[in-house]
């Protein structure tokens, strides 16, 4: 099971990870926390779905995400309490992070409950989200941690809502990560490439101002499926209002190639500490 913020953000960190599950016959489940309605889009001809317009913009996002999942091939995906229960919170001084409806601004017990409903029908052995930091610091995916580990420690608890289901403990939870020295591959192949990849705002920047890169040592996972790709690249595209594939992060990937968006890391949260590392399957150590 993976959690989410938004849409979009599901194939940008997991996607690969996503397809190669499904693949294999796992049972793969999203939970996306918001709608994204704060999003800033990037097509003119949705312009007026924007929030200071029609506020229309999450229900698009929402045709979005389903078209994202088919080309995954994940059939089971969700918004935490339906759609529209929690809305997307924008950045910290924003107003739309005041709004009291906004993610970030839940009752951190009615969000958790939420997910404990889904936890104790879905019985995952593996749960992904963001680290405590949310990756780079957007209120939603630091709020998507909390939540989620808070529902994860509610889910096993015997006495806290039986209406909610049997009790459940999940095995193992991971937290995505971008690992500095492929960012950093990334960044010399643009600036090794000349022209509008030399002068883009990556290509400029140091890996260790970058919010989202992680430190190499605290990988402890690596997901390589590089035949996943495609269907990965496909899930992007379909997320057209938000995800440029030509430009930013994502000329900085495609720069390193296959390596970059064919392979995805996770840092161990809670589990059987890896024998060897990296690990290759967030299920290693899973006894079945």
């Amino acid at each position: 099971m993976l959690v989410h913020a938004h849409p979009d953000d599901e194939a940008i960190g997991t996607g690969v990870t996503m397809a190669k599950y499904v693949a294999e016959g796992a049972e793969v489940t999203l939970v996306t926390c918001t709608l994204g309605e704060e999003g800033e889009i990037l097509l003119d001809e949705f312009g007026h779905l924007a929030a200071d317009k029609n506020d229309a913009l999450g229900a698009h996002r929402l045709t979005e995400l389903g078209a994202a999942m088919a080309e995954l091939g994940v059939v089971d995906w969700r918004l935490l309490g339906g759609p529209g229960r929690f809305r997307d919170s924008g950045m910290v001084g924003t107003a739309s992070n005041e709004n009291p409806d906004c993610f970030w601004r839940a009752d951190l017990l009615v969000a958790a409950t939420e997910l404990v409903r889904v936890i104790r029908e879905v019985r995952p052995q593996v749960v992904v989200t963001y680290d405590d930091f949310g990756g780079y610091g957007h209120p939603d995916h630091i709020q998507a941690h909390r939540v989620t580990h808070y529902a994860i420690t509610l889910a096993a608890s015997s006495s806290f809502g039986p209406e909610l289901g049997a009790p459940w403990q999940v095995t193992k939870v991971y937290w995505t990560a971008f690992p500095k020295s492929v960012i950093r591959a990334g960044i010399e192949a643009m600036k090794a490439a000349g022209g509008e990849h030399a002068e883009s705002e990556f290509a400029v920047m140091d890996p260790d101002d970058i919010p989202f890169a992680c430190d190499d040592e605290l990988v402890t996972t690596t997901i390589v499926a590089p035949e996943f790709l495609p269907a990965k690249m496909a899930a992007l595209r379909a997320h057209g209002t938000q995800v440029d594939v030509s430009g930013g992060f994502f000329a900085l990937a495609d720069n390193v190639g296959a390596e970059a968006f064919g392979t995805e890391f996770y840092r161990l949260a809670l589990g059987p500490i890896p024998m060897t590392r990296p690990e290759t399957d967030l299920f290693a150590g899973i006894s079945t």
